[in-house]
């Protein structure tokens, strides 16, 4: 059957979809894979809408601040617990932490919190976020900015490894305090290396104490 020449021209003109992160070099993401002990995780950052969040997280990955740190907490959601989100990163090492930038909200960048979103965990005062982040399982929009809440900074999603993010999810918890009660992984999973996929690394030529055998200042 021929499509009408009008309705060709017609679809033809129609703006193209923006292109969805995926497994393979895309415009407007950089990939990252985090290789665990418990498998790998492939992140893609959009460098586009969330530019300062990606290029924070990037540093520590081309410095190898994230190299030998761990996913150290399951937060599984009460009604759902195959839901909720993993976190992990530097905790408060002193020794591989960077300045702290401006927050990008949710609101600004476009970017939510659904199933499998890369955000940036933050405390509630000053900055935007350090070397700390969690990957969703299911969606989260309480995590979103709204009205004067500024919420998390979300910047990119996992193209591959889900069922690993699901597995660590899953692992025994306990211990910790306040909003962590109880979601402590009792044997944390090792981030063992974070390497960029796409471009160059762009280390910040900072010192590494944590190289050098100096002690842990938190």
């Amino acid at each position: 059957m021929r499509i009408p020449f009008s309705l060709l021209a017609f679809t033809l003109a129609l703006p193209a979809a923006a292109a969805e992160p995926i497994n393979r070099p895309t415009p407007g993401y950089v990939r990252v894979r985090l290789t665990t002990s418990a498998g790998p995780i492939v992140l893609a950052l959009d460098a586009r809408r969330a530019p300062r969040t990606t290029a924070n997280f990037l540093a520590y990955v081309d410095d190898g601040r994230l190299d030998g740190t761990v996913f150290y907490r399951s937060a599984r959601k009460k009604i759902d617990p195959k839901a909720g989100f993993i976190q992990g990163g530097i905790r408060q090492d002193a020794r591989r932490m960077l300045p702290t930038f401006p927050l990008e909200k949710t609101t600004q960048t476009g970017i939510r919190h659904i199933d499998a979103t890369i955000s940036m965990a933050r405390p509630a005062y000053g900055g935007s976020a350090g070397g700390n982040f969690f990957i969703t399982v299911g969606a989260a929009p309480n995590m979103d900015a709204k009205g004067s809440y500024e919420g998390y900074p979300a910047f990119g999603r996992v193209v591959a490894g889900m069922d690993v993010v699901k597995r660590i999810l899953a692992l025994p918890t306990g211990g910790g305090s306040g909003a962590m009660k109880g979601q402590m992984l009792f044997r944390p999973i090792a981030i063992v290396n974070a390497r960029r996929l796409d471009g160059k690394p762009k280390p910040t030529g900072l010192p590494k104490p944590w190289l050098m055998g100096l002690p842990v200042r938190e």
